[in-house]
């Protein structure tokens, strides 16, 4: 499979302050990946190497095998970025900001495409940039970073400041440049927006790649919240020095509740003596494995 964006070992120092510790990422060609972390765990440090606009203190990047550092002019002309701090002209209408950042792309803007999608989003375009609202500005920098069909999407935060009906609409944004052959590499602190859209998802935490995997596969191989009734009361004691690592969310008469990790099976044959009348388990949400990871 081929890959867009390839970083390895990539550490970065601001004095002594560690932001980046050694992080390893793989995007693949035509995917839509996630990259999830609080503020301040590294994910804009990390847009911001990719894109060279920070030298990173060591480690290497490759975006569709060429070095950003070498090659800095070539590798923007095919992304598309969204920073997570817009900055824009406040004295220009939308119109004239979207036509200053395509004549610096050398006009490879798709006016018909922009028109569409500022309706779409409920975007003024004749109006002034410093009588918007943040959701607004949000907005023009939205459609700047899509309107030249680029290969590579990197978005940083891209609904923040959006209602939900406007966060919709940037997603089927997202989903539909990935149908028309784009990578797509978005930063987000929204986990149903990441579990909704993702391929694949990375987790950083502290300057740290904590996981990487398939969303589902995530979903899949962690905690379940298990409910079992049985004819008899359990020995709920019993239960827990046995399989320690279990945790009991409830237990009321022949009924109790587990958060189990991994030890499904044996929770099963032990309550099996009990004659098990009803047995329900849940799949973790993309939320709760987060905070997982982020209290353990």
């Amino acid at each position: 499979m081929k890959i867009a964006i390839e970083v390895q070992k990539l550490h970065k120092h601001y004095e002594s302050f560690h932001a980046l510790k050694g992080i390893d990422l793989s995007v693949h060609h035509g995917e839509i990946f996630g990259f999830l972390g609080p503020n301040g765990a590294g994910k804009t440090t990390t847009i911001r190497c990719l894109l060279d606009l920070i030298r990173p203190s060591s480690g290497t990047v490759r975006i569709f095998d060429i070095d950003p550092q070498q090659n800095s002019v070539n590798v923007k002309k095919f992304i598309g970025y969204l920073p997570g701090e817009l900055n824009l002209d406040d004295r220009l209408t939308a119109r004239q900001s979207l036509s200053l950042f395509a004549a610096l792309r050398n006009h490879q803007a798709d006016w018909k495409w922009i028109e569409e999608h500022a309706n779409k989003l409920k975007l003024r375009l004749d109006t002034k940039i410093k009588n918007f609202s943040k959701g607004n500005k949000q907005k023009v920098g939205i459609i700047q970073a899509f309107m030249h069909q680029p290969r590579l999407l990197i978005l940083d935060e891209p609904t923040s400041g959006l209602d939900p009906l406007m966060q919709k609409q940037v997603l089927q944004m997202v989903t539909a440049a990935k149908n028309n052959g784009a990578t797509v590499f978005f930063s987000s602190h929204i986990l149903s927006e990441v579990e909704e859209v993702s391929d694949r998802v990375a987790i950083i935490r502290d300057g740290v790649i904590i996981d990487t995997a398939v969303v589902q596969n995530l979903i899949a191989k962690n905690v379940r919240c298990v409910t079992i009734t049985c004819e008899k009361q359990i020995d709920v004691d019993g239960l827990l020095n046995k399989l320690p690592h279990l945790k009991l969310l409830e237990n009321k008469q022949n009924t109790i509740v587990l958060q189990v990790e991994k030890e499904l099976a044996k929770v099963i044959d032990y309550c099996s003596p009990y004659t098990i009348k009803d047995f329900v388990t849940k799949e973790p949400s993309l939320e709760e494995i987060f905070l997982t990871y982020y209290t353990s």
